[in-house]
């Protein structure tokens, strides 16, 4: 079985630069994508990110298809539609467990292995549901976190709870006014959005402290709404790695070298959202991929 330099978990923004950076930097890279498409978060996100300096009036959807197009012309080997399980310590370096497709299909016992001399963890995060209950829960007319399925939704005519107290709240607090519905109200336990989005916001509609949220009845505080939006923010993501010992802050977000990107493990990188090392964006997770790339292209040179 072939030993790549470095195993890469994730297909992000951090993810597809670091793989990039270590390809043209004469290093062997493969990255592991659990979705069907390379670019992270960027693929659920249809407006324009004009934050980027170099791309103005590119939406999220074609920043992902770019870095898709870049890995590809970096002759990156891509695994897509393989779902990081574990990872072990091995003579050689490391060894990750991903589901094959036929695994995800039909057999569920059915593994491949990836190993390389490094790993490097870009699995990034993903959006926080509601308290007590587990990542991916659903329910209808409930949507958790932003992205294109927001988007589609026809508001007219329909009630709508938006939760929580951040930007991201306020601004489809503001969308979905905006969209016909007949009624919106947003609840925050406490408000951490931008000054532009409160003044944008105003005070009607808006609920400030405790409530309480029912999403099978779909109430919060016993009143109904045809649609429950939950902006909670983000949690990483990066179970299958935990078994390695590495330390996490209080928000499970994992510790690295600020130089680095190394993790508390010998030869483990972590980075972008998913180690919360600099403001989380397009740009700053390239930034770490970069980072990691040229710390693993000095270790293995003193070797």
């Amino acid at each position: 079985m072939q030993v790549y330099d470095a195993v890469i978990v994730g297909g992000g923004p951090a993810g597809a630069s670091c793989a990039i950076w270590l390809a043209r930097l004469g290093l062997s890279p493969v990255l592991i994508e659990a979705s069907d498409r390379l670019g992270g978060l960027g693929n659920d996100n249809p407006f324009v990110d004009d934050w980027i300096a170099v791309l103005p009036g590119v939406t999220g959807q074609e920043v992902a298809a770019n870095i898709a197009r870049s890995v590809e012309a970096a002759r990156v080997p891509v695994r897509l539609a393989r779902r990081a399980r574990e990872a072990y310590r091995t003579e050689q370096g490391f060894e990750v467990v991903v589901d094959s497709p036929r695994a995800r299909a039909a057999e569920a016992a059915d593994m491949d292995r990836v190993r390389g001399r490094s790993l490097v963890i870009a699995s990034g995060v993903r959006a926080r549901s509601l308290p007590g209950h587990a990542p991916g829960t659903s329910w209808p007319g409930v949507f958790v976190g932003p992205g294109s399925s927001i988007v589609a939704q026809d508001y007219q005519g329909l009630s709508v709870a938006v939760l929580g107290g951040g930007d991201n709240a306020y601004e489809n607090f503001v969308y979905v006014r905006n969209r016909g519905a007949k009624r919106v109200h947003l609840y925050a336990r406490s408000v951490r959005a931008q000054q532009q989005w409160i003044a944008r916001a105003g005070v009607e509609g808006v609920h400030v402290g405790p409530y309480e949220v029912d999403p099978v009845a779909r109430t919060v505080d016993g009143h109904r709404y045809d649609l429950i939006l939950v902006f909670y923010g983000w949690e990483p993501q990066a179970a299958f790695a935990e078994g390695l010992g590495l330390e996490h802050d209080a928000r499970g977000y994992i510790h690295t070298d600020p130089v680095t990107a190394q993790t508390n493990v010998p030869d483990v990188y972590a980075i972008g959202e998913v180690a919360n090392r600099m403001h989380p964006c397009v740009v700053t997770s390239m930034a770490d991929g970069v980072v990691a790339a040229k710390a693993i292209q000095r270790r293995w040179e003193r070797r």
